[in-house]
Order: C-alpha cells, then sequence, then structure tokens
C-alpha cells in the first residue's frame, strides 16, 4: 500500500474530543481513542451535528500535536461542517494511505503500515499539524498524514 501525496485545502471537524498519547493508547487501562468512538455513535454524532457539510465521511482528526509522535495530541471522532467546528484540518499537503477491511482492525493495521513506512522514508518529515481518518463506508477508509 503506497501512499499518494494529495494537497488538501482546510475543513472543520465538529465532534467529541480526547487527549491522549501513543503510549496512552498501547495499554488498555489508559486507552481513550475506543471510548471517543462509542460516544460518536452512542451519541450519533454523525446524524445530530448541525452545519454539516455534503461531505458525508465521518472523521478522526488528530491535531494539536505537543510535539512529535510521542508527545500529547488531540483526537476528534466528528464530521465536516461549515462552522461551529471543534478542530481545523489544516491545509497542506498530506500523504494518503488506502486501508480496506473489519473495523477497528483495519486502522490498526493502516496505522502499523505507516510507522513502518515513514520508518523506511526518514527523508519524508511529518507536519505535525493535523492528520486525519476518512471513513468512507463500514470496511473502507483513508489515512492522511500531513508533511512538510
Amino acid at each position: 500500500m503506497e501512499p499518494t501525496r494529495q494537497h488538501q485545502e482546510a475543513f472543520w471537524v465538529a465532534g467529541p474530543r480526547v487527549r491522549t498519547t501513543n503510549a496512552e493508547e498501547n495499554a488498555p487501562a489508559t486507552m481513550r481513542i475506543d471510548g471517543l468512538w462509542q460516544r460518536f455513535f452512542a451519541e450519533e454524532v454523525y446524524a445530530r451535528t448541525p452545519h454539516r457539510t455534503a461531505d458525508d465521511r465521518n472523521f478522526g482528526v488528530y491535531a494539536n500535536y505537543e510535539s512529535d509522535a510521542s508527545g500529547a495530541f488531540d483526537v476528534i471522532s466528528g464530521v465536516a461542517v461549515s462552522q461551529g467546528g471543534t478542530v481545523q484540518v489544516a491545509a497542506g499537503d498530506y500523504l494518503v494511505f488506502e486501508a480496506h477491511g473489519e473495523m477497528p482492525q483495519a486502522v490498526l493495521d493502516a496505522w502499523q503500515h505507516i510507522w513502518r513506512y515513514f520508518e523506511t522514508h526518514p527523508e519524508i518529515r511529518r507536519s505535525y499539524r493535523s492528520d486525519f481518518e476518512a471513513y468512507t463506508s463500514p470496511t473502507d477508509l483513508t489515512v492522511h498524514i500531513g508533511v512538510e
């Protein structure tokens, strides 16, 4: 799964948010992202959010990075909105990775591939401004990683 490079215009996403770290997400007692998505679906955020755009995808946005992959960051599960967003996805260049399969395993596998990709391509630098997952169906998503 080789990524493609795409330019993304800025857009807003509204939905619940948590602050976490990769280390916390690797320990069942401190992981927060799974609970965030459970809340997203239980509260029907995808159906109840005002000012939704025509973009009907669900998004997982990673933003407000403290530093790099080792620091804290925000995760927002939400939908694209025209106003009143929780977070703005930064305009810029992104490497786009496609993933398919049963959730959440497809997401976990995609991120493992992404970590390996950046380990083997040190010449490509992440921007750590925003990254996002875009869910296009119950079994398909793209992961967009901001790059310099």
